[in-house]
């Protein structure tokens, strides 16, 4: 039998990244170092994996989750040891509280190192711990076929886990043992060992844990169906989720068949591809819940609510206030509500929660008659779109609630949005309607963080074209260093930066004045210059001065492909003005027609 030399730490490398390989993943996201040489040396040399090197490992762990969106299987991350592996944990909470699928693989010291003062070794044990679906630490390489076949089983775990089970971020700590240059040899081994190193496993991946529907939940939706029969002021809520069609098009039969209006949320994709047979669904409730006459005359008995928390205030106080039987289904039982009285969480998928619900209300053969209750939901929203619309029509490009209507207005049906947090996704859930196009759209509403916004988009940007992220000045200079990779990798993304000059959400809040306290501690004015740091980084910039000249730059820089960033600088006072005129008006609107009813 032949023998050669070789090296252990890469053989173990190998034989971990072709298992991966085989279960289908196709991106990994490396930042340099010198302990993590055999995971990025295997990487780079195998042709099935697009490799993106990043200096920053925040902008990696984002990048990566990006990708992961976009293709909605596991993206592998790799550092070097130390502080290096610190870097992905904002990362790592979004993936773990959006359950989106990352294979972190942080290298490490040996054991031998740790807690002696060794240069650039922390303690890596379950790092994330508070944040992560499942953690291993794979040991010290070891050639031997037991081993090797172990090593291979953890890459299958680590995919099961990350993509089906419990679906989310995973973190496989690798230690290696110098050497760590593929030439300088550790052993001398069976060349039958190595090809067994490269050959992966037979083991089928398989979700059937995850789809299995308890009996438990059987007899909860035999439950919530007696109280359907039974109730008939009921609303469907519709939060932040990255819903495929098959849902949409189930919640909406669900919502027919009820004759239950759904509250949309913006980034719920409901509000798109609309038709007139959708009028149940309600893109305006955000303000016509602020109307106190309104709320009092419409008391829900129960709430059938999907996705995540609403972005909207208002309609997380009106359930508060109202305390209707509340039943929220998602796939993994995620409490997903901050308010837990008198809700029931139902673990189980929302596809097949529509279907069965719809089965048993098709088998009772009385039809539901259209109720007042929920017309009004329906005439309340069309009420304050009429009104939306209007006060729109003749605003500047300078007042924020204007910019994201005027960029929808002009881009194409199937464009890929991603929404940077704080005054972005929330102008977007005020001001946006209902519309015949269709987008996708993402965004980072698991932990609702400012950081990675830029990166997380360039991800997506990576695999989904056309891309448009529309993000706030203070989480783009946050992300300063995601353009790096725009420029390296020459990915194509438009960025509309809202500019108000620091943090203009803070404005909300009731109890501070407009003092210099309140300025230096919570607005706390940049005066940075952006148009010169997208330069610097040899990236397109340029400066917004009407709608007009909006519409027309974002039709240019689609048809360009490449990296543009659009800026408008807006009057946070007077915008937040507008918001207040808005929410105002729509009240006092609202008061009048359901006063006398």
């Amino acid at each position: 039998m032949k023998r050669i030399l070789a090296n252990r730490n890469f053989i173990w490398a190998d034989a971990f990244i072709n298992q991966l390989c085989d279960l289908g993943v196709r991106y990994a996201c490396i930042s340099p170092g010198s302990r993590n040489t055999p995971l990025v040396s295997v990487l780079a040399k195998n042709k099935k994996v697009k490799c993106f090197v990043h200096i920053d490992e925040r902008v990696s762990g984002f990048f990566a989750l990006g990708i992961a969106k976009a293709i909605k299987l596991p993206v592998i991350v790799v550092t070097t040891s130390g502080t290096a592996t610190s870097e992905l944990y904002p990362a790592i909470i979004e993936a773990y509280q959006q359950r989106i699928p990352l294979l972190i693989c942080t290298a490490d010291r040996p054991p031998e190192l740790l807690n002696t003062g060794a240069n650039q070794t922390i303690n890596q044990w379950n790092l994330y711990r508070n944040h992560i679906r499942w953690f291993k630490n794979v040991g010290i390489p070891e050639l031997s076929s037991n081993r090797i076949n172990f090593i291979k089983k953890i890459a299958v775990k680590a995919f099961d886990i990350s993509l089906f089970h419990e679906m989310g971020p995973v973190h496989l700590n690798f230690p290696f043992r110098k050497p760590l240059d593929k030439n300088s040899f550790t052993d001398e081994v069976d060349i039958e060992l190595i090809d067994e190193a490269k050959k992966p496993i037979q083991i089928q991946s398989n979700d059937q844990k995850v789809n299995e529907i308890a009996k438990r939940e059987i007899k909860q939706i035999d439950s919530i169906y007696k109280k359907l029969i039974k109730y008939s002021k009921g609303l469907i809520i519709v939060g932040p989720m990255n819903y495929d069609d098959i849902f949409i098009k189930n919640v909406k039969a669900l919502a027919r068949i009820t004759n239950y209006s759904i509250l949309a949320d913006g980034v719920s994709h409901l509000r798109f591809a609309y038709s007139n047979s959708d009028k149940f669904v309600c893109s305006n409730y955000d303000a016509f819940l602020r109307s106190g006459k309104f709320k009092v005359k419409h008391n829900p008995e129960i709430i059938l609510q999907f996705g995540r928390t609403p972005t909207s205030v208002f309609l997380q106080n009106y359930i508060d206030e109202t305390k209707p039987s509340q039943f929220i289904a998602n796939k993994f039982g995620d409490m997903v509500y901050p308010s837990v009285k008198g809700s029931t969480i139902i673990k189980i998928e929302p596809n097949q929660f529509c279907e069965k619900i719809i089965e048993r209300l098709k088998k009772n053969k009385s039809k539901r008659k259209n109720n007042i209750w929920n017309n009004d939901f329906k005439k309340a929203d069309e009420l304050l779109e009429n009104l939306r619309i209007k006060l729109i029509k003749n605003s500047d490009v300078k007042i924020e609630p204007i910019i994201i209507p005027t960029v929808l207005s002009c881009i194409p049906s199937n464009t890929n949005i991603m929404l940077g947090n704080s005054l972005p996704i929330r102008d977007f859930e005020w001001f946006v309607d209902k519309t015949e196009k269709s987008y996708q759209v993402y965004f980072n509403r698991g932990a609702s963080g400012i950081d990675g916004i830029t990166s997380t988009a360039l991800g997506i940007a990576s695999i989904k074209k056309p891309p448009i992220l529309i993000t706030g000045d203070l989480s783009f200079i946050h992300d300063l260093n995601a353009l790096l990779p725009a420029g390296k990798y020459s990915i194509p993304l438009l960025v509309i930066l809202i500019n108000n000059n620091g943090g203009g959400i803070f404005s909300m809040l009731p109890v501070l004045s407009k003092n210099k306290f309140f300025t230096d501690y919570f607005i706390t004015p940049h005066n940075l210059n952006i148009s010169e740091i997208v330069k610097s980084f040899r990236l397109k910039h340029h400066t917004i001065k009407s709608c007009e000249d909006l519409k027309k730059k974002i039709k240019t820089s689609i048809r360009d492909k490449s990296f543009i960033v659009l800026e408008i600088k807006t009057n946070g006072n007077d915008s937040m003005k507008f918001r207040k005129n808005y929410w105002a008006s729509a009240v006092k609107k609202i008061d009048k027609e359901f006063t006398d009813k």
